[in-house]
């Protein structure tokens, strides 16, 4: 099983691998830059490349690098709209220093504008950033439906993909504390929550899962994580997410409220009961 968590990217590609497997990870997440803002420091092909080394030799899943929470390629004002577009095409340029890997993104919160007028601006933004050649696979996290998000449902992302030229480029990455705030029931239904995704989208678009418990009831639309166990989905219903053959193969990140050890026990502890 792939599982890891979100490492600092402050000190460099190597220094995360090697974090990651102190806490016994075999992939990890990281900002491709800072969360808040919008500044990406500079980037080290030496450093990549013994990154990319040391992944092959201790054999990692994919990492999933995140967006910073600020860009919103749908928003409503022209200027923050394409100073995130800025943002994701320069992120894809960067993320070729890690090839074969993923990029995810919230979609972003439409701000009034209605649902429909942001899925058009997200597969716009998708359509302008992406380039045949590169070797990333965008992912679009499925979203927990607070405000004006769009992607709180599967039918919107369904709709933005649907818009994308290339589709080979473009997935998603199924937040299990996203879905079950919003709306969809994993601890009584799994399977009929992964047939309804695969109706939907195809199971064969969902290339990653972020790892969380949620402090909420199932439909909250609220998005506060928890740490495994301790939230209203619980242990059992995540390792049986964990554990589904469904999902076998896809890298697993933790985004629970813990410190290195919180997240060195989270990860083995599912190991210890995941197949």
């Amino acid at each position: 099983m792939y599982i890891g968590n979100h490492l600092s990217s402050s000190k460099g590609f190597e220094h995360m691998g090697k974090e990651a497997l102190k806490l016994g990870a075999n992939t990890f997440a990281f900002f491709t830059r800072n969360p808040r803002g919008g500044a990406a420091k500079e980037l080290s092909e030496d450093d990549a490349k013994k990154l990319l080394a040391l992944m092959e030799e201790h054999q990692f899943g994919k990492l999933v690098a995140h967006a910073p929470y600020t860009m919103n390629v749908c928003a409503e004002k022209e200027n923050v709209r394409s100073f995130s577009r800025e943002m994701l095409a320069d992120d894809l340029v960067r993320m070729e220093y890690l090839p074969n890997n993923y990029y995810n993104f919230h979609p972003g919160s439409h701000v009034g504008q209605g649902a429909e007028q942001g899925i058009e601006l997200i597969a716009d933004a998708l359509n302008a950033a992406l380039k045949p050649e590169q070797q990333t696979t965008v992912l679009l996290e499925t979203m927990a439906g607070k405000g004006s998000e769009v992607g709180r449902n599967f039918e919107e992302l369904k709709a933005i993909l649907d818009r994308v030229t290339l589709s080979d480029k473009v997935g998603v990455c199924f937040d299990t504390c996203h879905v079950w705030d919003a709306g969809y029931d994993i601890v009584h239904d799994l399977d009929g929550v992964l047939q309804k995704f695969d109706e939907i989208i195809g199971l064969n678009r969902l290339y990653a899962v972020h790892f969380n418990d949620s402090m909420n009831d199932c439909g909250s639309h609220k998005d506060r994580h928890q740490k495994i166990g301790e939230g209203k989905i619980g242990a059992d219903a995540l390792l049986a997410v964990a554990n589904h053959p469904l999902l076998a193969g896809r890298p697993f990140i933790l985004e629970t409220p813990n410190d290195d050890e919180g997240y060195a026990r989270e990860i083995a502890m599912v190991r210890k009961y995941c197949l």
